[in-house]
């Protein structure tokens, strides 16, 4: 009952519309995740913390998209159309780069470097996906937006390698880096703060990021989604000087500070900062990856309950329900889901739009 009714009261601040519209936003592609099958056996042997938390299933499921997982995503979308004729669409929410491994060994742990997620995919014999990437683009079915440069807190995991952090090395010398720490902020949350001094650092990083995103996919990111939701919000500016004008929030926004302090801040659909940017807020859910949950109910509940306060409904669907890299079953099972999620969504609304994150920024700001 409580749960219902925060629900209904989350929804209410915030721009308004008649129009049925959703919009997918998935986050993490680009990243590298889980690097291989037998590198999760050899952490799991070793007594690495990755088949719990938050961030068991990522670990189980989570790694670089194929052919394969681009081809059947596609397929799903272009299977249903909205009232205007579009396909289903989702707003891609990419990184940029991966760490460099071999040259931050070669530095003994001193320097970090980094390669762009192009390279990391010819690493991995897997460059040739990155034609359905531009396909994806051009059709506008799967539309790159940004999610930071490396999915990946630099200065939190160099220091952590430094001073020769067991798990850190273990994990490094597999590829990877997102377990659960025992103490410490996670390494997947690329702008919290474990010291105040590493905002100029993550200043750098954005600009950057915002640049290397032009450089790789032929267009400026508008759309920024910050990895796992920390941001100091000295972030923001950077990120409108690069060119972003929409920033997903979580509706009680946590600043963090440093030391592990945060501010907290209430944010809502529409709201805009003191940077002529604009809050875009989820309020639906459809993660079939590792859910108990009856993903196509509850987030069908989540749309119903979006529309009835005149909201678009903004569904968070990770990009590890789609990958058949470590399993195959999981992509195959996620897909057949979304199929029957969308082909419900438009016999249950007929008169639905599907739109990416910045194709509704534009319409709440009049920018259309």
């Amino acid at each position: 009952m409580l749960k219902n009714i925060i629900k209904n009261l989350s929804n209410l601040p915030g721009w308004r519309t008649n129009r049925k519209i959703v919009v997918i936003e998935s986050d993490d592609w680009g990243s590298i995740r889980m690097s291989s099958k037998l590198a999760y056996n050899k952490l799991l042997k070793a007594g690495v913390n990755i088949e719990k938390g938050a961030g068991a299933r990522y670990n189980k499921y989570d790694t670089l998209a194929s052919n394969k997982d681009l081809s059947f995503l596609f397929e799903t979308l272009n299977s249903v159309k909205d009232k205007n004729n579009h396909s289903a669409k989702i707003t891609a929410l990419s990184l940029t780069a991966n760490p460099d491994f071999d040259k931050i060994k070669e530095s003994n742990f001193q320097k970090y470097y980094y390669e762009s997620f192009f390279k990391t995919l010819e690493r991995y014999n897997m460059d040739c996906t990155q034609k359905l990437w531009q396909e994806g683009y051009n059709s506008n079915i799967f539309v790159p937006e940004f999610h930071g440069r490396e999915h990946l807190n630099v200065c939190a995991w160099l220091r952590a390698l430094q001073a020769e952090d067991k798990e850190a090395l273990l994990a490094f010398d597999q590829g990877i880096w997102g377990y659960n720490r025992k103490e410490g902020i996670g390494f997947q949350a690329a702008f919290d703060l474990e010291l105040f001094s590493d905002l100029e650092e993550q200043k750098r990083i954005i600009k950057d990021g915002l640049r290397f995103f032009e450089e790789l996919h032929g267009h400026k990111a508008r759309f920024f989604v910050p990895p796992n939701g920390p941001l100091n919000n000295q972030l923001e500016k950077v990120a409108a000087d690069g060119g972003i004008q929409y920033i997903s929030s979580p509706k009680i926004q946590s600043e963090p500070i440093g030391q592990g302090q945060s501010k907290k801040h209430f944010r809502y659909l529409g709201k805009r900062n003191g940077h002529n940017q604009n809050y875009i807020t989820r309020n639906a859910f459809f993660e079939p990856s590792g859910s108990n949950r009856n993903e196509i109910h509850g987030c069908l509940s989540e749309i119903e309950l979006a529309f009835k306060w005149k909201k678009p409904a903004i569904i968070s669907s990770h990009r590890v329900n789609y990958i058949g890299g470590l399993s195959e079953s999981n992509r195959d099972d996620s897909l057949k889901l979304l199929n029957e999620l969308l082909k419900s969504i438009v016999k249950k609304w007929p008169n639905v739009e599907f739109m990416t994150s910045s194709e509704l920024g534009d319409i709440i700001t009049k920018r259309q």
